[in-house]
């Protein structure tokens, strides 16, 4: 059941990315809510069920609080990238803005109309997840559907309908917001994928041997020069299963308040498997696509993760795709993680399902990227009611 816990009100300074700088329109309001998830309860990572996060409220909100019942306005939901949380994309920052002053500007010059926006929590002990449901992650999909839009329907004035509420992410919460598109449409009237991950034999495969080095510093038994059996050193890892390194590279970056950055990118594989390929009887409770000692792919664990990968749910989710009032879809030509490639097989795909979407490029990379928001979130606002 829903839980309205606690509720906090706090200032937003008219200031805006660096302290040089000063707005001189009206920036709207922050508000800290806390929720109590019953769907988060008992996940299988010990992460909390109790969530506070993030609610940007325009200026036009308070303004109209008090003529009869008020105003009521679309929602969009902010899915942040892998290791981030809401609360990422609502602190200040320097030489850029930040999420709400980016919203309060293009409400400001006309761009977009006014709209409430919400910023999630769901950060994992594993870095983050795909926002879908997961037997070794948690519930993710069931808890922002199911749990914190009706939480947010009933805290604030929105139009409580599909129609007029949207999601849109950049990287993992793009791809989450093209998946919720696909399987959760009566859920969110429009969508937009900001570089999200698709076309997994590109963006996930290469990077899996640094992934399988890091993992081998934890092997159990030290290795010795001279001749091996290979077969004997395979045992136990051959199906996608952990002989122990897993679990003990997951203790060691758990028990450290920092981490490299191939631990980083070795925690964010182990995140994607433990998303595509959960197996409650595996352990960790999930399976690994590689065979940790030779670094073969396994072809049956492969065809897990490929049910994911959204260039092949188009038509499987066709009748949801054309429901959607705007779908829009970018990716730099420049992404060091090629996600350019699946963002245009994506595109061909819903073209060729006779998807109606708006598919666009830049001369950019994966990073730093916020500043399309400013196309797409002008797109979502005139496609809701």
């Amino acid at each position: 059941m829903l839980n309205t816990g606690r509720r906090y009100n706090i200032s937003f300074k008219e200031t805006s990315g660096m302290a040089i700088k000063r707005t001189a329109w009206a920036s709207g309001r922050v508000v800290t809510l806390e929720h109590t998830s019953a769907i988060l309860a008992d996940n299988p990572l010990g992460d909390p069920h109790v969530r506070s996060f993030d609610v940007w409220l325009p200026p036009q909100y308070d303004q109209s609080a008090g003529r009869g019942r008020g105003r009521r306005y679309p929602v969009l939901f902010d899915l942040v990238g892998f290791t981030a949380s809401g609360k990422s994309h609502t602190n200040w920052r320097n030489f850029d803005e930040n999420m709400p002053e980016r919203v309060a500007r293009l409400v400001h010059e006309k761009k977009m109309r006014p709209c409430v926006i919400v910023f999630p929590d769901c950060f994992t002990a594993l870095g983050g997840n795909q926002y879908i449901n997961s037997s070794a992650i948690g519930q993710y999909a069931d808890y922002l559907t199911q749990e914190l839009i009706q939480f947010i329907d009933g805290e604030f004035r929105t139009h409580a309908t599909r129609d007029s509420r949207g999601c849109f992410g950049r990287s993992s919460g793009g791809y989450g917001a093209m998946l919720h598109g696909m399987k959760y449409a009566r859920y969110w009237g429009a969508i937009a994928n900001h570089s999200g991950d698709a076309y997994f034999d590109f963006v996930y495969r290469s990077d899996w041997p640094n992934t399988l080095s890091k993992l081998a510093s934890y092997r159990s038994r030290e290795r010795r020069s001279g001749a091996i059996n290979v077969s004997r050193e395979e045992i136990g890892v051959e199906e996608g299963l952990d002989d122990g390194r897993v679990s003990r590279f997951l203790a060691d970056v758990w028990s450290r308040g920092k981490l490299a950055g191939d631990e980083v990118y070795c925690l964010m594989n182990l995140a994607m498997a433990a998303s595509y390929d959960p197996d409650p009887e595996a352990p960790n409770g999930f399976r690994l696509p590689f065979n940790l000692e030779t670094g073969e792919l396994i072809p049956a664990r492969w065809r897990e993760w490929m049910k994911h990968d959204p260039i092949n749910l188009v038509r499987r989710y066709r009748k949801n795709l054309t429901s959607l009032r705007g779908l829009f879809i970018d990716c730099g030509w420049r992404d060091q993680y090629h996600m350019h490639y699946g963002s245009r097989i994506l595109s061909k795909r819903l073209t060729a399902a006779g998807i109606v979407h708006r598919y666009e490029e830049f001369p950019d990379t994966h990073s730093g990227i916020d500043y399309r928001m400013d196309r797409s979130l002008p797109y979502l606002t005139r496609a809701l009611k």
